[in-house]
């Protein structure tokens, strides 16, 4: 994972004590076999009992509202939620609960203590030594140097009123249909380092990275020299870095290939999260400026997607055609990109794209032939 060992071993020291003190305790999961708890919550036994004593310890330092419920039943009722997008009969009845118990309440309540474990299980690289390898490792992928993640808008779909004219239309993005859209960043493995906002639909990615925590971040040079890779939704600047729009030389193609590959492992983890968690294809009604429950849910799902590769847990096959990667919102107008943005972006070219670049003589400098 992106963030650091000892994050993961100071939790699980946390679990296993936990574990030892409610040694012999039955657990609601004991009754399905493991071909079954995958259907169910598409997720392994060893990864579900480690969320649950996570939502556990959470929930208890929390002292959340009294409910009928154990933590492992709601803890079941949601896993079951993210997974189908539905309660499933077979849940609902292991829980106790029936369709008209409002299951939704249960998912909302485990939906905010999950999101609210994005501070351990999603983090950006935190140190320079720490954005270095993630970097390297990036550079072996993709040749394209000094890289921390993928920087992409991930749209999810909504149903809004459309008898509510001016709301309606705000939800409606690029392709076409009514959507949220939160920022991610990811790295060349998939694993999701950012999960920001929780926008409208037809907000620009643009306006959204601009206002965004990590955005200000970066422009502010707090996480100097490196680079996000950024579609074409994205504005060329001194740490995004999108592909050339019209590219004039097979150097500038060769780029815009290497780019494109590191951004389709995006694309790639977006179809992994939507596979896992089929709740994500439709996120139900939403309102403008009321987008808590859609945003605890995405944030809760990047949170289980970590966990699940965490623990080497497989989406389950997938079942029908990809979704495409979102195109980007293009805003109207000429877009001034700063001569400074276009010279480093040069410079990656000319220093790693061009004919000769990988040959290189044994002092490391490049040999100056020029193209044919």
């Amino acid at each position: 994972m992106a963030f650091a060992v000892p994050v993961w071993l100071a939790v699980q020291e946390e679990l296993l004590a936990q574990n030892e003190a409610e040694c012999g305790a039955s657990s609601c999961f004991d009754t399905f076999d493991d071909e079954a708890l995958f259907q169910l919550f598409h997720l392994s036994r060893p990864c579900i009992l480690f969320i649950a004593d996570a939502v556990r310890i959470r929930m208890k330092d929390a002292a959340p509202k009294k409910s009928q419920l154990l933590v492992d039943e709601m803890v079941m009722v949601a896993l079951n939620y993210y997974a189908h997008g539905v309660s499933t009969t077979a849940v609902l009845q292991k829980a106790g609960l029936r369709q008209t118990d409002c299951p939704t309440t249960v998912v909302g309540t485990i939906s905010g203590v999950i999101a609210g474990m994005s501070d351990v299980f999603i983090s950006f690289p935190l140190t320079l030594d720490a954005r270095t390898n993630v970097a390297l490792k990036i550079e072996k992928f993709c040749e394209i140097p000094n890289v921390l993640g993928v920087l992409a808008p991930a749209h999810f779909k909504i149903r809004a009123s459309p008898y509510e004219k001016d709301a309606f239309r705000s939800f409606i993005n690029a392709l076409g249909y009514t959507s949220v859209v939160s920022q991610i960043i990811c790295d060349c493995d998939g694993n999701i380092l950012s999960v920001e906002k929780c926008c409208v639909g037809g907000t620009f990615e643009q306006e959204m990275w601009d206002s965004s925590f990590k955005g200000r971040e970066m422009q502010e040079d707090l996480l100097s020299p490196f680079w996000l890779i950024g579609g074409k939704g994205y504005h060329l600047s001194k740490h995004v870095l999108t592909p050339v729009s019209l590219p004039a030389n097979n150097n500038e193609i060769r780029f815009n290939e290497a780019h494109a590959k590191i951004l389709d492992v995006m694309q790639t983890t977006l179809d992994s999260m939507k596979r896992r968690f089929k709740c994500l294809m439709q996120l139900g009604f939403a309102q403008e400026g009321s987008l808590n429950k859609q945003s605890n849910i995405i944030k809760a799902c990047s949170v289980l997607h970590n966990i699940a590769k965490k623990f080497s847990v497989p989406p389950p096959p997938d079942a029908g055609k990809a979704e495409p990667l979102y195109p980007g919102k293009q805003q109207s107008g000429p877009v001034e990109i700063k001569q400074e943005a276009l010279k480093a972006r040069q410079e990656v070219i000319d220093s790693k794209f061009s004919a000769v670049s990988s040959s290189q003589d044994p002092s490391g400098s490049n040999v100056t032939e020029e193209d044919a």
